[in-house]
């Protein structure tokens, strides 16, 4: 499937050391989109879904975007931005904006068109902007894939294991413990799109898909422990904590329903 993105980007323009704004949720085009960069030497600049329109107009100008993917709820958000980009839309389709779907209609053989080296840049992120303006930071190719054989060792991944990441696309989380590092591992990643969480439907999930590595922020942990957690007979060998200190009362309580 990411070869024929791959094709049908560069049918489109797309070409080597483009920057790419991709705002999508937990849907499976976002892997693909994200495959496909690659193959294509494209950089991709993963954006949150939150994000407002004067957020996404500095973006496109300051991080010099040429093309910009997003689904159907952000649309909107765009109208009448200034800029040189293009537009696809994933999950349907809008005046102004080239529909996803098309690109399940090109071809699955996918050549480059020359090597990328591991120099070449690959991602490019925006800080929070918790103290400043969101500053730009530039990964190169083997920043993420190859610096995350490191998160692949601290969330405890095999081969084989079903990883459940929750955690929201935009962030350097997501594509640490939702992509390269289960890949790294040649273990599956295991994605819910919930728009709002929800504590007994990802417990009957976890159970009824055989998820055995759980990572998590604090906020969802401390929702989670509202439940009878013994109740679950999950799989679970690995449950990690990220993004913020996670108090002791809380881990015990892990620990005590689920050994």
């Amino acid at each position: 499937a990411s070869n024929r993105v791959a094709n049908w980007l560069r049918a489109r323009g797309v070409k080597r050391g483009d920057r790419i704004l991709l705002m999508l949720p937990n849907v499976v085009a976002l892997w693909e989109l994200t495959l496909a960069a690659i193959k294509l030497g494209a950089v991709v600049s993963p954006a949150t879904t939150l994000l407002a329109a004067d957020d996404l107009a500095d973006r496109i100008t300051r991080g010099q975007m040429r093309h910009v993917v997003a689904d159907t709820s952000a649309a909107a958000r765009f109208a009448g931005m200034p800029g040189d980009f293009t537009r696809t839309l994933v999950g349907g389709s809008a005046p102004g904006w080239t529909d996803y779907a098309e690109a399940a209609s090109a071809s699955a053989d996918f050549f480059p068109d020359g090597p990328t080296l591991a120099s070449d840049p690959l991602l490019l992120y925006f800080t929070s902007g918790t103290t400043a303006k969101p500053k730009m930071v530039l990964h190169t190719q083997a920043s993420y894939p190859v610096g995350h054989l490191s998160t692949m060792y601290w969330l405890g991944l095999r081969p084989g294991d079903v990883h459940f990441n929750i955690s929201s696309p935009g962030w350097g989380k997501h594509a640490w413990s939702s992509f390269y590092a289960p890949w790294n591992a040649g273990a599956t990643i295991f994605i819910v799109n919930q728009a709002r969480f929800d504590a007994k439907f990802t417990l009957d999930t976890i159970v009824r898909c055989g998820v055995t590595s759980l990572c998590a922020p604090p906020t969802v942990w401390r929702v989670l422990i509202l439940e009878d957690l013994a109740k679950w007979p999950v799989k679970l060998n690995e449950v990690i904590g990220a993004g913020e200190p996670l108090n002791p009362e809380v881990i015990e309580k892990v620990r005590a329903a689920w050994g």
